[in-house]
């Protein structure tokens, strides 16, 4: 008995059953009813998304005996032979095999002819930007004069390779990746139509491999079918695909919340038993890591519901809670170029696993205080305890540990830039550092100092001290920031202020205010550069 593989056998045979591309049935619905009908049509998309199927039944709706209207019986002689590929006046050609202008031209010398069997002579040509230059001049000449008789169908994956003359002269319909919803539906159906014993986990694990493509979900479909001896098993689905235990990937994502690498490796000794595809693994928690910053930006209600199912919102909700969103942007970061790398490693677990110990060394427990410290409050924050050498230890022994940008005021101090550069530093705030980046905010009103020559030269000098994979960054600033020089313009005025109580509360001052009336000039008194010394 001759099996007919679940693709081909629930491709839409009507305009109604074709899913997720309403936007395209709904136009060429409407051109059919009103019979005002283009000569030439572009469908583009990625494979599996309908291109040919909705040209094919496009196909029916022109030649049906019944009438031209958007619902063809199915039934009469024409709609049965196009189903079945047999009807003389519509002619499919693969432009991939048959891209010369011989073979352009060899297609088009029929077109002249009138249709043998139906209204219309159809052609429909499957990628049709393999057609070499010489074959898209060839079929110009036709799309710009075609005879009254003839229709031409385009489908493409790669529209940008179409000369713009061919695209000009067709009605162009963009084709969508199929929502993930939609293909759980189709795929719930069939199985149910087929009788097919099924798993939802299973069925959601064939959707997402799909990637948009409901052919590619059918013939998955197919494969697990014939893997699972006829039952749809989660457990079977996921051995096929290789694909990633999503319990195992929540696992690795609560240790790397927390930065508890023992936990993180002991995940990565259990998934490297199942000999998984590393690269999917990071991709599994950079989506992870992208829906947690979904969370935190737009609140839950905002997720994909394509991408996140019900069982994962709670937990997606609790880690948007316990990490800061800058804390999500980095691991994200690092999980896409640990992805990256992962060519370059000695071998993958190596590459894998040092993604994840990048994504620990990162982590806000695990750096100084005074590196993730961000916003106003970053400009008085103490950092860590930095060891410094004493007379009877050695600098081998304690090394010293990284800049302080959290006692800014110290860190200028020991920057190599002086002069109005130096002044600069002094007028500036932090706002933000990590690792890769500084962010410094100017007053307005001092905006006259942030000159291309003072940036430069002050950042060259913070890359002395803190690298220069370090990105610098200067804005002005609205408000004003408390920065060096304010600080220090407020400990002169408290200097000042206790310096004039303490001449006001001078025995020999009040003698002397109060016999002759003398007064002290407030503008008079002065800040001792050398006071002297208590014993």
């Amino acid at each position: 008995m001759t099996y007919l593989a679940l693709a081909r056998k629930w491709r839409p045979r009507t305009f109604a059953d074709v899913a997720g591309q309403g936007h395209v049935v709904r136009a060429l619905e409407n051109a059919l009813n009103s019979g005002k009908l283009h000569h030439a049509f572009l469908f583009t998309g990625t494979r599996g998304v309908g291109k040919t199927t909705i040209a094919r039944i496009f196909v029916k709706a022109l030649n049906c005996e019944k009438a031209v209207s958007a619902e063809p019986c199915g039934v009469c002689s024409s709609c049965v032979s196009i189903d079945q590929g047999r009807f003389v006046d519509f002619l499919e050609v693969d432009a991939a095999s048959r891209t010369g202008v011989d073979d352009a031209r060899e297609l088009l010398d029929n077109a002249q002819y009138t249709p043998a069997a139906g209204r219309f002579k159809v052609y429909l040509i499957d990628e049709v930007h393999m057609l070499s230059k010489a074959a898209f001049n060839a079929l110009l000449k036709t799309l710009e004069e075609p005879p009254p008789h003839v229709k031409f169908l385009l489908a493409t994956t790669d529209p940008q390779k179409i000369p713009v003359t061919v695209l000009s002269r067709c009605l162009q319909f963009n084709l969508k990746r199929l929502p993930l919803a939609t293909i759980i539906e189709r795929l719930t159906l069939v199985c149910g139509n087929e009788g097919i014993s099924v798993e939802q986990g299973a069925v959601v694990r064939l959707a997402r491999a799909a990637a948009g493509s409901m052919r590619d979900a059918l013939s998955l479909l197919d494969q697990a079918l014939a893997f699972g001896d006829g039952a749809l098993r989660d457990a079977d689905v996921a051995e096929m695909l290789g694909s990633l235990d999503r319990g195992k990937l929540t696992a690795l994502m609560e240790a790397l919340a927390v930065a508890d690498a023992p936990a993180l490796l002991a995940q990565v000794q259990l998934l490297d038993e199942l000999a998984p595809d590393y690269g999917d693994v990071l991709a599994g928690l950079a989506t992870l890591l992208q829906q947690v910053a979904v969370v935190q930006v737009a609140g839950a209600a905002a997720l994909d519901t394509e991408t996140a199912v019900e069982d994962e919102v709670a937990l997606l909700t609790r880690l948007a809670a316990q990490l800061a969103p800058e804390t999500v942007q980095l691991m994200y970061q690092i999980a896409v170029m640990g992805r990256r790398d992962l060519a370059l490693a000695p071998d993958p677990r190596t590459g894998f696993e040092m993604a994840l110990l990048r994504l620990v060394a990162f982590h806000p427990e695990r750096l100084p205080q005074a590196v993730v410290a961000t916003g106003a409050s970053a400009q008085v924050r103490a950092a860590a305890p930095t060891p410094r050498p004493a007379a009877s230890v050695t600098s081998a022994t304690l090394p010293a540990g990284p800049p302080d940008i959290g006692n800014w005021s110290a860190f200028i101090a020991s920057l190599s830039v002086d002069g109005a550069a130096r002044q600069l530093a002094e007028h500036c705030a932090v706002v933000a550092h990590s690792p890769f980046e500084l962010r410094l905010t100017l007053d307005k009103r001092n905006g006259h100092l942030l000159t291309e020559n003072l940036q430069s030269r002050l950042t060259a000098a913070l890359h002395e001290r803190l690298g220069s994979s370090v990105k610098v960054l200067y804005t002005l600033a609205e408000a004003p920031q408390e920065t060096p020089a304010t600080l220090q313009a407020k400990t002169d005025d408290d200097d000042l202020r206790q310096a004039r109580e303490l001449i006001a509360a001078d025995r020999n001052v009040r003698q002397m205010t109060e016999m002759f009336g003398a007064e002290v000039i407030p503008e008079s008194v002065r800040k001792n550069p050398n006071p002297p010394s208590r014993k």
